[in-house]
């Protein structure tokens, strides 16, 4: 499928009459690395990573601390980079009773890697985590949401590797990455035997299309805003909302890194003093649970 053929109207949209759509939002976390993240890539190449200061397992801890407080599940996208150096921590996710979902295997957006990299990368990286979680891996969500029109046989590839589910797309541009012509709904990218892509989350106002699911926009965005962003959201799409968060945006701790480009180091590091408070807030405005548990009637084999 080429991008200029690409239209929201092929796909068959999910039926979510029986899921209570407004009742209970998804709360996501892309584990990975500070320094993996795609505003660092031309600052740091993938053999400087072994020489890096790891803080995924305090990052992930605090907010594995601050769910159990709030009695909240949620789901974890993790990479396999991850899971391979320290499983102990994909383990304590599965054990606190979250979702452990597949980030792939080293943050590699995929319309960088060839079909046959792609099939060998997420089935490893898939092994990894249900090797180290002692549950199957369901779910899937792109690095930098870059599943787009040109690299559609990654659906097949999923269910292929047994994965039910991807939320990879955006349905908006920035210039980081979206595809604003994808639907708002769930739907089945490869027909109704295929596997379900639940999109994140946007907000359509007045003057232009907003994301609206979190990153790093929750913590630069005013918190009335990014709540009425994902409420409204929600409503306008008739489907759950979701969130998403890296366990290194409220690690204060973090090396900082100044030879990357202003720009990185504003969308890195802006607001993250202020992101557990109102992290708590948005916790206590809606219910919340894992993909898995909120769409697992559309999940379940036929």
């Amino acid at each position: 499928m080429t991008a200029n053929k690409f239209s929201e109207d092929k796909f068959m949209k999910a039926d979510l009459s029986s899921l209570a759509p407004l009742q209970r939002q998804s709360f996501t976390v892309d584990v990975e690395e500070w320094f993996q993240v795609g505003a660092f890539e031309n600052t740091f190449s993938t053999e400087n990573w072994p020489e890096l200061e790891s803080r995924v397992e305090l990052q992930t801890r605090n907010i594995l601390k601050l769910l159990k407080k709030y009695e909240i599940t949620g789901t974890f996208f993790c990479l396999g980079w991850v899971a391979e150096r320290v499983p102990s921590l994909i383990k304590e996710i599965a054990d606190a009773g979250h979702e452990v979902g597949c980030h792939g295997m080293a943050h590699q957006r995929l319309f960088t890697m060839s079909r046959e990299e792609f099939r060998s990368e997420v089935r490893a990286s898939k092994e990894l985590l249900e090797r180290a979680s002692g549950q199957p891996v369901l779910g899937y969500r792109a690095p930098s949401f870059s599943l787009t029109p040109n690299v559609w046989w990654a659906y097949d590839e999923l269910k292929e590797a047994g994965f039910r589910y991807s939320s990879s797309l955006y349905p908006v541009k920035t210039d980081h990455y979206g595809l604003a012509t994808a639907p708002r709904q769930p739907f089945y990218p490869a027909g109704r035997d295929g596997i379900l892509e639940i999109p994140l989350t946007v907000c359509d106002m007045p003057f232009k299309r907003l994301p609206a699911s979190g990153g790093g926009y929750f913590r630069l965005l005013p918190y009335f805003l990014s709540k009425y962003l994902l409420s409204k959201g929600a409503e306008q799409a008739s489907s759950p909302g979701i969130f998403y968060m890296h366990p290194w945006e409220m690690d204060l701790g973090q090396p900082y890194v100044a030879e990357a480009p202003w720009l990185s180091r504003f969308r890195h590091y802006q607001g993250q003093a202020q992101l557990p408070l109102k992290l708590i807030k948005l916790f206590n405005a809606f219910q919340w649970d894992s993909m898995e548990n909120i769409y697992a009637d559309l999940l379940q084999e036929d």
